[in-house]
């Protein structure tokens, strides 16, 4: 049996053993040093880059930069930005002050009793616009100054009402305001005595018609959608009823045929959509009883706790003619005046068409300031009132 003879002593073994460990870690300090080259390089590659592109880009918004500054017409380039930025905020805030005459018209009574117009104030600073108005009373009759008429004028703010919305047609979809017709070449509303206001809208107009399915693009629009034209200052157009037409929307017999139903919700034909109206029938027997509601739309909000009167004295017009003098503010709505409110009407105590049927009529409202009784003058009783007695 062969034996083996180590003739290497221990200590040279041990050291032989060290040798190796030390060839092996220097070993693997070297890879470990050449792996933090190259991370280092790396980073150092993608830092230079990065410089490079940053560098790049400053130069280039430099460059812009100097040809924005350059720009001649840069001050009115960045007006009508921001003006076309702020156009939004502009409707919101118009005011629609030419509405201020319908609100008269409503308000002023228009019988015998009479109140004319000598000095008109609009002021939109408080919250809620008010009008202060010095104005003369004329009862038409013996007595002439009669402190009824202003009691009458004061307590109708009460029933005073507006109405807006938006012309619909038969689908539902709203009418832009611009094709809308509401007022004659004289300024008259459009009104029929028997059946109340209507509108013609312009459907031929650019960007008035509704929308056609491809299959009748080619046909005549009113072909195409069913609508009956008639001829308004030698156009074709289509009538449209701002005062729900009962009788003639209304099936009793087959209720699935009618435009207006009984809860007042009105389909299937083109109509006005109030904001402020609401309509309800009753049946009563082999009839319908009709109605309508108006509670949120209050041209003055605060009723006759809106109109204060500042002073009133006896006097004489113009004419010198007997007459109440008087001072009032009325505190309106704002809604009244809002642009935003398309189609806006005042609405008098009496009748939901009690306006300006024509701009002439304006006029009448206004007459030229009466002044105090003289002293001699006895047919003028020297009695007068301050504020709201």
């Amino acid at each position: 049996m062969a034996r083996e003879i180590n003739l290497v002593p221990d200590v040279k073994g041990e050291m032989i053993r060290a040798l190796k460990l030390r060839n092996f870690i220097f070993f693997l300090c070297i890879v470990v040093a050449a792996a933090s080259v190259g991370v280092t390089l790396f980073f150092f590659s993608i830092a230079a880059g990065q410089d490079a592109v940053v560098n790049g880009k400053k130069e280039t918004l430099d460059e812009m930069s100097k040809k924005i500054s350059d720009y001649s017409d840069l001050s009115d380039f960045l007006t009508i930005r921001d003006q076309l930025g702020n156009l939004s905020s502009i409707s919101e805030n118009k005011k629609q002050v030419s509405r201020l005459f319908g609100v008269l018209s409503a308000i002023l009574p228009t019988g015998a009793d009479t109140i004319t117009i000598s000095t008109l104030n609009l002021n939109f600073e408080e919250e809620e616009p008010t009008i202060t108005i010095e104005a003369q009373a004329n009862a038409g009759k013996d007595p002439f100054i009669d402190y009824n008429v202003l009691d009458s004028f004061k307590k109708s703010m009460q029933y005073m009402r507006y109405d807006y919305g938006n012309y619909v047609d038969k689908n539902g979809d709203t009418i832009p305001a611009y094709c809308i017709v509401e007022t004659g070449a004289d300024g008259a509303t459009l009104k029929d005595s028997a059946k109340g206001r209507y509108a013609f809208w312009t459907i031929t107009k650019e960007g008035c018609a509704p929308e056609l399915d491809e299959e009748d693009k080619d046909k005549d629009v009113f072909t195409a959608t069913g609508y009956e034209a008639e001829e308004y200052d030698s156009n074709p157009v289509v009538r449209i009823w701002r005062t729900p037409q009962y009788n003639d929307w209304h099936n009793k017999e087959d209720p699935e045929k009618s435009y207006i139903t009984l809860d007042g919700a009105i389909s299937g034909v083109p109509h006005f959509e109030s904001n402020c109206i609401s309509y309800s029938g009753t049946e009563n027997g082999s009839t319908i009883n009709w109605s309508e509601s108006n509670e949120e739309c209050k041209l003055v909000p605060d009723g006759t706790d809106g109109i204060n009167i500042l002073e009133s004295s006896n006097g004489r017009d113009a004419s010198e003619e007997l007459v109440l003098r008087f001072t009032a503010t009325i505190t309106l709505s704002s809604d009244v005046f809002s642009f935003q409110n398309k189609h806006l009407i005042s609405l008098g105590p009496t009748t939901r068409y009690n306006v300006t049927d024509s701009y002439v009529q304006v006029q009448n409202m206004f007459k030229q300031k009466a002044h105090d009784c003289a002293p001699t003058d006895i047919s003028c009783k020297e009695n007068s009132n301050g504020g709201n007695n």
